[in-house]
């Protein structure tokens, strides 16, 4: 009996055997890419980015805006969301945030880092060191990282047909540059402002003052208001987010007398919204363009594609369409535009060499 009972047993054993057995031979057959999840093939082909602020912060509507816009823009041309495995950013209140908003990303495990500024230059470089397997691009600074790919822009050739749009539409002879903080990257910007504006007018008078700030446009409001009081009509500003008060400052004086000639000249992104006063009125004359967006898309397909250009430094100006000025909407004269193209050529040409800084 006891025999017979096992037999039964072994019997039941071998059967379910067989059955399981059967059904991991149709499995093995199926071809791989059936058995992959497809959440792991979309993170396995995704490559990541993501951003950190200067203080000015993402919404400026100046060169973090512009970088940020560029993030994004590469994002949906891979079909990639925001957040962890795709791209995001990070906004710095303080210059304290810098390594610690840098050192979050690298834990979120983004494939590139971007460091929007010349502030951050120390902050990338401390962390590139720290993470040398890590791919790092920082704007408008230079560090000396094989893993650190440093964005330059020759502000100082833009800068110069600002000059010279400011020189020719100035009624009063009198025109401002409105800083942010006094370093090299907004040097390039007063020298080229400078140098456009002599060139067509040897006795203009140009006011030059640096608040201190990216991030205060009450600052910015308060130096246009000196200026404009004092003849100047029209104002240049490279203060991030503080020129959003010289915006203000201006459309103030526009709506109290809409005879005034009274202009902007916005900076990094176009800035025709920022000069509405109404719906037929604009304090905006151009902006200045530089290129952020569109270096951060091709440096991030560059880096996806195997090809990060970690060492270098990457340099663009009027030649390589990294900086120019925006549709004036009509605010130029066709006159004007013709004597500012001129000048454009023949800088991209080389013709004329724009100085770094203002001569003294």
């Amino acid at each position: 009996m006891k025999k017979r009972k096992f037999g039964l047993v072994l019997s039941s054993v071998l059967a379910a055997s067989a059955i399981l057995g059967a059904c991991g031979t149709k499995d093995e057959d199926k071809p791989a890419k059936e058995n992959e999840t497809s959440g792991e093939s979309n993170k396995e082909d995704a490559f990541s980015v993501a951003m950190v602020t200067d203080v000015g912060g993402v919404d400026d509507k100046s060169f973090n805006q512009s970088a940020w816009e560029g993030v994004q823009a590469y994002g949906k041309e891979h079909n990639l969301e925001k957040g962890d495995g795709g791209f995001d950013y990070l906004q710095s209140k303080t210059d304290a945030d810098y390594e610690t908003n840098l050192n979050n990303l690298l834990r979120r495990d983004f494939d590139l880092v971007y460091g929007i500024g010349f502030m951050m230059a120390d902050a990338v470089d401390a962390v590139a060191v720290e993470n040398p397997e890590k791919h790092f691009a920082l704007i408008d600074a230079e560090v000396k990282e094989d893993n650190v790919v440093n964005v330059l822009f020759k502000e100082q050739e833009g800068a110069f047909l600002a000059g010279v749009a400011a020189a020719k539409m100035s009624k009063s002879g009198k025109i401002g540059f409105v800083g942010g903080v006094d370093i090299p990257v907004i040097n390039r910007f007063e020298a080229g402002f400078f140098e456009g504006a002599k060139a067509v007018n040897p006795d203009i008078e140009i006011q030059s003052k640096y608040t201190g700030a990216f991030d205060k446009a009450d600052l910015g409001k308060i130096t246009a208001n000196s200026m404009y009081s004092s003849g100047v009509d029209v104002i240049f500003h490279a203060a991030g987010a503080t020129g959003n008060g010289v915006f203000s400052e201006a459309k103030e004086r526009k709506k109290k007398d809409p005879n005034s000639n009274v202009w902007v000249i916005g900076v990094d992104a176009d800035q025709y919204e920022e000069g509405k006063v109404d719906d037929k009125t604009n304090v905006t004359l151009t902006s200045m363009l530089k290129g952020v967006n569109t270096a951060v898309v091709d440096i991030s397909n560059k880096a996806k594609n195997g090809e990060f250009p970690g060492g270098k430094t990457l340099v663009y100006g009027l030649a390589e369409d990294g900086v120019k000025l925006a549709d004036s909407r009509g605010a130029i004269p066709e006159d004007v535009q013709k004597v500012i193209d001129e000048y454009k050529e023949k800088i991209a040409k080389g013709e004329i060499k724009v100085p770094e800084k203002v001569k003294k």
